[in-house]
């Protein structure tokens, strides 16, 4: 049996039931109650002449069952909560926001930290409104349903060439070394327009590549020219998926040096971190939108902001930092990060 709180209705009727000289143990058999919650109730809200009266008992119990109640981290109007929606408006997720106000804790600011539950409830316990509505299109789904996974035929023709993600090296896996990346393409509307993501596994880095549409020759030339950027330590392999514009994958092989292997057919999680990523850019690229008007320049303003922000992986630092202390720790002088 579950236990609930006396009533208003219960408390009148021990109320009553005293005055007419009833014992305890008689009331709590009438009431369907535990003669020692009785026994306690009386003793709590009795008032200074030894009287129980059950108006007064219950207002004791409203105010004890306010104290007991923690108040609430985020007020909608207060500092802390305005400070949340900046970094929301910034494109931070609540476990983002959670580490960051961590480490900001200081004497003077100790009672800065909310945990990301603490966020997502603020968020979705707004009155329904404008605001609400734009803070949950700042979170990475803004979504309330996830779609669910469907085995389908896979229709694609076979690339060429292919080299298995099976016979990957296993020291990719552990992301101890630099220059192993995993990439893959995100559409615009129609399917007309497409931008090339890459995200370096053992960083986080990301790097997003113009393509002028999603055809094998536009990933050669996407691909070779956003790999060559980087120094070559930090171009030896890339794990892709079975997508049509991969077919002249030797290209870009024999352009950056960087060997390729392919995922299973329907196999998203075989390439994690690159998914979670396309999941950020779509923040700054919906979907349905027409991808050609970016150019390269603001491709490489939105990486930037990415690869500016904490990640709890790296204890919140950004991958900037992380990338250039790999590389500084498998060779004596790297070379620029672009």
């Amino acid at each position: 049996m579950s236990y609930s709180e006396l009533s208003i209705e219960e408390r009148a009727t021990i109320q009553v039931s005293l005055r007419q000289g009833m014992s305890l143990r008689q009331i709590a058999h009438m009431l369907r109650r535990s003669p020692s919650t009785l026994s306690r109730e009386v003793r709590r809200n009795q008032t200074q002449s030894g009287a129980y009266c059950a108006h007064s008992a219950q207002t004791h119990r409203c105010a004890r069952r306010m104290v007991c109640r923690p108040k609430r981290k985020l007020l909608l109007g207060s500092e802390r909560f305005e400070l949340v929606i900046h970094m929301l408006r910034n494109r931070l997720s609540p476990e983002q926001i959670a580490g960051k106000l961590k480490r900001m804790m200081t004497p003077s600011f100790e009672d800065a930290y909310v945990c990301r539950e603490t966020v997502y409830n603020a968020i979705y316990a707004l009155p329904v409104g404008q605001l609400k509505k734009e803070l949950i299109h700042c979170l990475r789904q803004g979504k309330s349903t996830r779609k669910p996974r469907r085995g389908q035929v896979d229709r694609r023709g076979q690339i060429p060439d292919m080299v298995s993600i099976h016979l990957r090296p296993p020291e990719i896996e552990k992301r101890e070394m630099p220059g192993h990346w995993e990439g893959d393409l995100i559409k615009g509307k129609n399917n007309a327009s497409a931008v090339g993501t890459l995200v370096e596994l053992s960083s986080g880095y990301v790097i997003l590549a113009k393509l002028h549409d999603a055809t094998a020759t536009s990933a050669v030339e996407g691909f070779s020219a956003a790999l060559n950027r980087m120094p070559l330590a930090a171009r030896k392999s890339m794990t892709y998926d079975q997508g049509r514009e991969m077919a002249k994958h030797a290209q870009i092989t024999q352009a950056t040096g960087v060997a390729i292997y392919f995922c299973d057919p329907h196999s998203p999680w075989q390439r994690g971190s690159n998914e979670n990523i396309n999941g950020l850019i779509r923040q700054y690229l919906p979907k349905g939108t027409d991808l050609s008007h970016h150019t390269q320049e603001e491709l490489d303003a939105i990486a930037l902001q990415l690869n500016m922000r904490p990640r709890k992986r790296f204890d919140f630092r950004c991958p900037v930092e992380v990338l250039g202390e790999i590389l500084a720790k498998h060779q004596e002088s790297p070379p620029a990060i672009h």
